[in-house]
């Protein structure tokens, strides 16, 4: 798959998807993360894939003292994505890409905001991780 590196089959039809806007901070994280892997806008032209992305991000509580406190919270990254080729309108992948991650919630109000924002970091970076994946498979069958 990976054959010829940046120059490669793939790596040619990678850089020919955009990414469209998502909305909020995790919408921005994924997307960057996103172009990045993907090159887009690389070759300079119209692109021939759109990557549209829709996004669920949750935090919940899971641990839980006898005075109702909460001692460990979950972050929750899910996205739902569909490839579409713009000559037809056809989608050509139509997934979701997701993953999760644990954090202590302390007596600091600041490290439990710290740790919330790398667990989105984290996620975002899983997340298009997977989507960059899914999308060169099917790329390279299509070829």
């Amino acid at each position: 798959m990976y054959a010829g590196g940046g120059k490669g089959e793939i790596a040619r039809a990678l850089a020919d998807v955009s990414v469209s806007p998502i909305e909020g901070q995790s919408g921005w994280l994924v997307r960057n993360a996103l172009v990045d892997r993907l090159g887009a806008g690389a070759a300079g032209t119209a692109s021939r894939y759109r990557l549209d992305i829709r996004l669920d991000d949750r935090v919940e509580g899971l641990g839980q003292l006898s005075n109702d406190a909460i001692t460990r919270e979950r972050r929750t990254l899910r996205a739902r994505y569909q490839l579409v080729d713009t000559q037809n309108g056809e989608v050509v992948l139509d997934a979701t890409a997701g993953s999760d991650a644990g954090f202590d919630v302390v007596n600091s109000e600041y490290a439990v905001i710290a740790a919330e924002q790398t667990a989105l970091e984290n996620l975002s970076q899983e997340v298009a991780d997977q989507i960059v994946t899914r999308v060169s498979v099917r790329l390279r069958k299509r070829s």
